[in-house]
């Protein structure tokens, strides 16, 4: 049996970047970092209760970790994480993300 979340631990942080800016004009989707044992429903519900909007639709996936080589010795730069893009409907937005 899985621990139960809490809700301000399963949305790590926004991921604001050109192609997400361009996602939240156009497309009203809004991408960010969660937790790697989130599911699509504790997303949905996390987003809905901290930022107060309904959501549509929640994809998720898993971002590798990043590998680096110093002469023969392998190491992690960076660890894997999960991000999750959250479609909300027309006419609601997210203020965290509009500049």
């Amino acid at each position: 049996m899985s621990k139960q979340l809490h809700l301000y631990d399963v949305i790590k942080r926004p991921v604001i970047t050109e192609k997400s800016h361009v996602m939240a004009e156009e497309l009203r989707q809004y991408v960010f970092e969660v937790d790697l044992r989130a599911n699509k429903i504790q997303i949905a519900e996390a987003v809905m209760r901290v930022f107060n909007v309904d959501v549509v639709k929640v994809r998720t996936m898993v971002m590798p970790l990043k590998r680096g080589r110093r002469l023969r010795k392998a190491y992690v730069r960076q660890q894997a994480w999960k991000k999750a893009i959250v479609t909300v409907p027309a006419g609601q937005s997210i203020s965290l993300f509009e500049m």
